[in-house]
C-alpha cells in the first residue's frame, strides 16, 4: 500500500525492545512482531508507505522506566541523519527518573527535536492535584523546557488507570495555555472517547493549546470527533495524523481518515498541515 498524499506521520516509535513476560504470560513474546531498531529500518519502513516526513519517539512497552530513556541518543541519530525525520525526546516527571530526565532535558535544543514525550503506563498521575513538591517542581522544568525551545509535549492517554483521560483535565488546565499537548489515542478507549471529545472540542474553544491523533481510536472514535468539529465549526487545526508503528497498523491507521467523508482540504491538514505547524517547523 502507498497513502495517496503528502503524509507527516505525527506519532510512532523507533528502537529496539527485547521480548518481555507480558502479564503472566510463562515466556517471553515480542508482539509488535516488527521493530524499527535503527534509521535505516525506519526510513525504509517509511519508503515503504511513501511517508514523506516523520516524527520518531523511543519504542517502549516493557515495564522498566529506564528503558525508553536509553533510546534518547537513537533519536538524535534519526533527526541528525535524515531531513524526513524529527524527534521526540523521552522525559518524566516522576521523581524516580529525575536524573534520568535531566540527562534527556540537555538534548531538548537539538536541531530537529520537536516534543518530549511521557507516559504514566509505569506509574504516577498526571493530575497536578496529586504530585508531591519534587514532582511539581520536575513538572515545572519539564514545562519551561517545552516553552524554551518551542516544543510540544507529547503524553499517552489510554481509559481506565492513571492515563485514563479524566485525570489529564487539570493538566490541561494548568498547562496549556502555556505549551502545545499532544493527547495521543484520543483518549483511548470507548469511554475515552466520550470523555475526550466534549472535552476537547471546549479546549479549543477556550484558548487551550491541545492537539490529539486518531491512533488506536476504535470504531466510532473519529466519526464521533469529526462529527463534533463539523457541528462546533472548531478543531480541523488540531487534529493530527500518527501511525504508532510499531505499536499499530499503518494501513488502517491510514484508511480511517482517508476512507473519512470529509473534504480533501480538511484531509491534506490532518495527514500533513498541522503536523508541519506543529513539528515540521523545527527542522527547514
Amino acid at each position: 500500500m502507498k497513502v495517496l498524499r503528502n503524509v507527516f506521520d505525527a506519532h510512532s516509535h523507533i528502537g529496539p525492545m527485547a521480548p518481555w513476560k507480558y502479564y503472566d504470560l510463562q515466556e517471553e513474546v515480542n508482539p509488535t512482531v516488527i521493530e524499527y531498531p535503527d534509521v535505516d529500518s525506519y526510513l525504509a519502513h517509511m519508503d515503504k508507505y511513501g511517508i514523506k516526513k516523520a516524527l520518531v519517539c523511543p519504542n517502549y512497552g516493557i515495564p522498566k522506566h529506564e528503558q525508553p530513556f536509553s533510546l534518547n541518543p537513537l533519536v538524535i541519530e534519526a533527526v541528525r541523519k535524515s531531513d524526513r525525520l524529527l524527534g521526540g525526546i523521552w522525559v518524566s516527571n516522576l521523581p524516580r527518573n529525575k536524573e534520568l530526565t535531566l540527562e534527556a532535558l540537555k538534548y531538548a535544543g537539538e536541531p530537529g527535536i520537536a516534543c518530549l514525550k511521557m507516559t504514566y503506563l509505569l506509574g504516577g498521575n498526571p493530575d497536578p492535584e496529586k504530585y508531591d513538591a519534587e514532582q511539581e517542581e520536575l513538572t515545572e522544568l519539564i514545562v519551561s523546557t517545552c516553552e524554551k525551545y518551542d516544543l510540544t509535549l507529547q503524553t499517552h492517554s489510554s481509559s481506565g488507570g492513571s492515563s485514563d483521560i479524566s485525570n489529564y483535565y487539570k493538566f490541561i488546565e494548568k498547562y496549556g495555555k502555556r505549551i502545545r499537548i499532544h493527547i495521543i489515542h484520543l483518549g483511548g478507549g470507548v469511554s475515552g472517547h466520550i470523555k475526550m471529545v466534549p472535552k476537547f472540542i471546549n479546549w479549543v474553544k477556550e484558548g487551550y493549546q491541545v492537539y490529539t491523533d486518531g491512533c488506536w481510536a476504535i470504531g466510532f472514535g473519529v466519526r464521533f470527533l469529526l462529527d463534533e468539529i463539523a457541528k462546533a465549526g472548531v478543531g480541523e487545526d488540531r487534529i493530527l495524523w500518527g501511525s504508532d508503528e510499531p505499536w499499530s497498523d499503518l494501513p488502517s491507521e491510514y484508511w480511517k481518515w482517508e476512507g473519512a467523508d470529509i473534504s480533501e482540504e480538511f484531509k491534506n491538514k490532518i495527514f500533513w498541515e498541522n503536523a508541519e505547524r506543529v513539528y515540521g517547523f523545527k527542522k527547514k
